[in-house]
């Protein structure tokens, strides 16, 4: 597959993808994973545009919605130790803002771990070369409700 055409490879799955299903856009050093349902593309293009384009796409089709995160130990990084983070943080601001929700990386990486066990995964990876970076996107069902579920379940105990 040509190293360019990630979006129509991505957009090819998205009907595909649902509830449980994760998309990832990484930096460079992300370690390319070997489980079964995980599919690791490569974007040559800027990490922020790249975010920006999946979350465009995810909001596009009308039966999943995304659950955003991101390392809560960027938070934590400094200009004098990242020369370019306060830059790139407020990019990814701008395209996620209070949707992300921090939550520390080796817990998000235990989710992506047990999520792949049973469903599909897509990371993009992107040039860019700064730790703790990574977005992910969590697939929610768009038309079925936690609050649906939980009158169901309900209901099915009785």
């Amino acid at each position: 597959m040509s190293k360019n055409n990630w979006e129509g490879h991505l957009e090819a799955l998205m009907p595909l993808l649902g509830h449980r299903n994760w998309i990832v856009i990484a930096d460079m050093a992300y370690p390319l994973q070997s489980g079964v349902g995980i599919t690791t593309l490569f974007a040559d293009e800027p990490y922020t545009k790249v975010v920006s384009k999946v979350k465009k796409m995810i909001e596009k089709y009308p039966h999943v919605f995304a659950h955003i995160y991101r390392d809560k130990e960027l938070s934590f990084i400094s200009e004098d130790i990242m020369p370019g983070i306060d830059s790139l943080r407020k990019e990814m601001n701008a395209i996620c803002g209070d949707e992300a929700v921090s939550i520390r990386h080796e817990e998000l990486i235990a989710k992506l771990d047990q999520a792949g066990k049973l469903y599909s995964v897509v990371i993009i990876k992107t040039p860019l070369t700064m730790a703790y970076t990574t977005t992910f996107f969590e697939l929610d069902c768009a038309y079925w409700s936690a609050e649906q579920q939980e009158k169901l379940n309900a209901a099915l105990s009785v």
